[in-house]
Order: structure tokens, then sequence, then C-alpha cells
């Protein structure tokens, strides 16, 4: 098992999100992945959505959703060592979530039908909020291949600006589906 901490850094532009702070730490077990995030700050300049889970009509229960990253969203990439394969994994603070594959860079994009659900915790804390994942990767990738991660988050504030946070930005835009920022290897 790997076991790695990581500290997202937002990509540089204008907007002013200093008082945030985006930790966390990623583990594969045999094919289990285990992801967390801890989203520290002052929450209150974010637009987060609200968990459905438990209190909202069945219509409004946790499920697969299209354009997740047009809010804040917690996201991850993750591609198989040496093939141009990747997949965006996709999971919002309400407990919706979507899983994308490409057969390249932008390239091919469709919806994962492997995974039917993708249940995942969300927590929130007195100075911030945690989400924690837990998922088999057996449907997608063999336990003995080796996997690269880029680890994400799209941050929208109550204004409407947007912010994108990530371990490294490689390119002249923020873009996380630059393969070269898939610099977690487990």
């Amino acid at each position: 098992m790997s076991n790695q901490i990581f500290s997202l850094q937002p990509f540089p532009s204008n907007e002013s999100f200093t008082n945030l702070k985006i930790t966390g730490n990623i583990s594969r077990n045999a094919n289990q992945l285990t992801i967390c995030y801890n989203l520290g700050g002052n929450l209150k300049e974010i637009a987060l959505a609200k968990p459905t889970e438990g209190i909202a009509p069945p219509s409004n229960a946790p499920s697969r959703k299209y354009e997740l990253w047009k809010d804040t969203c917690f996201e991850f990439f993750l591609g198989i060592k040496d093939s141009q394969r990747y997949w965006e994994f996709n999971l919002s603070p309400a407990g919706h979530w979507n899983i994308y594959r490409f057969d390249g860079y932008r390239q091919g994009m469709q919806e994962e039908t492997a995974f039917e659900k993708l249940p995942f915790s969300i927590q929130n804390q007195a100075d911030g909020l945690a989400l924690a994942l837990d998922v088999d990767l057996d449907k997608i990738v063999s336990a003995e291949q080796a996997i690269e991660v880029g680890i994400t988050t799209v941050i929208k504030n109550i204004d409407g600006n947007v912010s994108y946070w990530a371990l490294t930005h490689r390119g002249e835009e923020a873009d996380f589906h630059l393969r070269d920022s898939f610099i977690v290897k487990l």
C-alpha cells in the first residue's frame, strides 16, 4: 500500500482565494483507491451545494450528474502508466458524481458506464469540509497496472468567480487534462 499526502495550489489569476486551503491524502491498497480531501478556510464565501442525502425527495438523491465542474467540485484524473487513456472523476459536495473516460488528451470523452454508483462521504466540520471516497478500480484497471493521478478541485465563490486548484499547473491556462500534471504514482 502506498499513501501520499497532497496540498493543492490555485492557478495564478486575479481572483484571491488566499484564505482557502485544500489538502488531503490518497492511497492504493491492491486495487482499492482511497482519496480524502480537506477544504479549510472561510467557506461562507464559497458556493457549496448542500448534501441531499436523507432529506430530499428521491429525485434529488445523490446521483450521476453532468457538468459538475461548473460549480464547486472535487476531481481527480486517473491514467494508466504508458497509455493515453484516462478517467475524470467528479465529486460534488451535494453527493452527486460522474466519471468520464477519455481515449487521449480531451479525446473520445464518454461517460464511464462501468460504475453505476459512486458513494462517498461528505462531512461539514467547524473549520471546513471533508470528502472521502473509496473506490474499487477493478472495473477499469487491473491491480497490476501502475496508475498516475492528477488531483484537482474547482472552487466557485458566491459571486460566481471560479478558481482552479491542482497539485501542479503545467499549462498557460488552467487545464486539468494535461497528462504531465498526473504526478501521483500509485
